[in-house]
């Protein structure tokens, strides 16, 4: 029911050749009826003696979250919301060293109000028809957060990357566009709830905590 929290400590590289193993392996549940997650990797031409990497460790808890995204996203863009230019976003990403293929590159729009910011991403054409694949689109979910970034004064030399989430959960599955609210959350930390063009709750996340990264 819910990714209580997701630690990511290391990065997943994917060769140029040859593909990668990868493992998840969820413990059984404690006494809250809780349970461990880890992900692993292992590059396919690994020699006999490499070890499993540990990517990331978490918790999930089978707490009932039937609720949904507590803002209204029917009324878009929210009022008094004020537009944010997006043109050269990726493209000052991209001079800094984070260069963002045409997948990634999701965000549509983006409005701010005070510490507040709203935005529209969406999936390119061709990646549209495989979101119903996936819980939500790994770049969908990604141009979510980089909204939070679109405005800032510059790039900076160290991008943020997201490196642990929790309170984590999925209200529907398959979205190719969302509507977007993130708000501070604590230091370097977001509350993110995503919503449907209809204004139906996708995804909520009580923290997502990013730490920067160098190129």
């Amino acid at each position: 029911g819910v990714l209580e929290e997701l630690v990511i400590e290391s990065p997943l590289v994917v060769p140029e050749q040859g593909g990668v193993r990868v493992q998840v392996a969820v413990g059984g549940p404690g006494e809250s009826g809780s349970r461990t997650v880890e992900v692993y990797s292992l590059r396919e031409d690994a020699a006999g003696g490499d070890v499993w990497t540990r990517h990331a460790t978490g918790v999930l808890s089978g707490s009932d979250h039937a609720g949904g995204a507590g803002f209204d996203f029917a009324a878009w863009p929210p009022a008094g919301a004020q537009p944010v230019e997006v043109g050269e976003f990726y493209a000052g990403l991209a001079e800094s060293g984070f260069g963002y293929g045409p997948a990634f590159q999701g965000v549509q729009a983006v409005w701010r109000r005070g510490e507040e910011v709203f935005a529209e991403v969406a999936l390119s054409e061709e990646q549209r028809k495989e979101a119903e694949k996936f819980g939500v689109h790994p770049a969908l979910l990604d141009a979510a957060l980089h909204a939070g970034l679109v405005d800032s004064a510059g790039v900076e030399e160290s991008v943020r990357q997201p490196l642990d989430w929790n309170g984590l959960v999925l209200h529907a599955v398959g979205a190719s566009a969302l509507r977007v609210r993130l708000v501070p959350a604590g230091p370097d930390a977001l509350s993110v709830e995503a919503a449907d063009a209809t204004g139906g709750p996708v995804l909520t996340v009580d923290s997502v905590v990013s730490r920067p990264v160098s190129v």
